[in-house]
């Protein structure tokens, strides 16, 4: 499975942007995509994933702000980010495997990894 991510930039706080990953291959091999995130001098984390079912998880730190959606035909997921604040910046990275519920949240859940895309958000 090949992942390419795109749409990163550099916007004010409170702005939005919308994060894309491409999959091609494949794609039947895994059952989830998701998005995580590494800021400065920081670990990775996990932001979203959507099932293929639908089901949607997210961290806390953006519940209510994000919305991870996917469009099956295109193979693609999106991360509709808003009100985006300061410390949202980071790389962010598109996942995709086959996680279990107790690595949903965790990269090691993950096995295959997009290219990072640089959100920077100013205040």
């Amino acid at each position: 499975v090949q992942l390419q991510a795109s749409g990163g930039g550099l916007v004010q706080a409170g702005d939005s942007l919308r994060l894309s990953c491409a999959a091609s291959g494949r794609t039947f091999s895994s059952n989830a995509m998701g998005w995580f995130r590494q800021g400065p001098g920081k670990e990775r984390e996990f932001v979203a994933t959507i099932r293929w079912s639908g089901i949607t998880y997210y961290a806390d730190s953006v519940k209510g702000r994000f919305t991870i959606s996917r469009d099956n035909a295109k193979n693609t997921v999106y991360l509709q980010m808003n009100s985006l604040e300061p410390e949202d910046t980071a790389v962010y990275y598109c996942a995709a495997g086959v996680p279990i519920t107790t690595t949903l949240r965790d990269p090691y859940g993950y096995r295959y990894w997009g290219q990072g895309t640089l959100v920077t958000v100013s205040s």
